[in-house]
This record gives C-alpha cells, structure tokens and sequence, in this order.
C-alpha cells in the first residue's frame, strides 16, 4: 500500500516549508505519509496563533506556489480558519489554530508515517529520517 514520492514532491514539500516559515507558521513538521498510505508523499503541519495568521500563512502558501507552477486542487476550512487544508496532490498542507492542532493530534494519528527532519533546510539532508525506528 505504499509507493515511492511522486518525482518533485520532494522539492515541492522543501518549497512550502520554507515558505511557510516565511509567514512565522509554528511547529512545521514534515511527515512521509507515503510511507504508510496512498493519499500523499507528505503532509505538512503547522500552526499560526489566530485565524488571521492561519489566513496569511494560507494566502502567502496559494500565491507564492501558484507564481512557481503548482495550483491547489483542494482548499478545506478556509472560510472558518480553525483547521485549513490545502491539497497540492503529492503534498498536503495542514494549517491549524493551536487547539485545533491539540484536538485532532494528526502527529498521533499518522505516528506510523516518518517524521522528517527540518532542522537543516537548507542543507542536503533535509529529507533525513528522524530517530524513528
């Protein structure tokens, strides 16, 4: 039941992260649900403090990956800003509010998927396995 990441996925997943960090998104954590599923190669979590900050973190994620040539299929929660997805396909973005993020502990759930380290993006081994075995 899983696969090998969709070739870019990889540049894709690296390319939201840093953004992300761009609009100060807390706790990013990057999982290779590929792993351990069909749905994608990566699901990227993070959270802004407000649902004005979760709207910009959004807004700045659409925009900037839409001018590099990757469009949204998929937005979700949006318009409530408590928990907002965004679907590129290979990779999908999860924005949460603080306790949305608690409430639904997608961490726990997909504990099986490994957590990749982003300690050194910018480094070559940004897509190293955390100390998960």
């Amino acid at each position: 039941m899983t696969r090998e990441p969709v070739n870019g996925s990889r540049e894709l997943a690296s390319k939201i992260i840093k953004l992300a960090a761009e609009k100060k998104t807390h706790d990013l954590r990057l999982l290779e649900v590929g792993k351990v599923s069909i749905l994608a190669d990566y699901f990227i979590i993070g959270t802004g403090a407000t649902a004005v900050q979760v709207h910009a973190i959004c807004d700045h994620l659409i925009e900037n990956l839409k001018k590099a040539g990757y469009f949204v299929l998929r937005i979700e929660g949006y318009r409530e800003g408590w928990w907002v997805v965004l679907d590129y396909g290979a990779v999908v973005i999860h924005i949460f509010q603080p306790e949305s993020r608690e409430f639904y502990d997608l961490e726990r759930l997909w504990a099986d998927a490994p957590q990749l380290d982003l300690a050194e993006e910018d480094s070559a081994s940004f897509f190293t396995n955390k100390a998960t075995d």
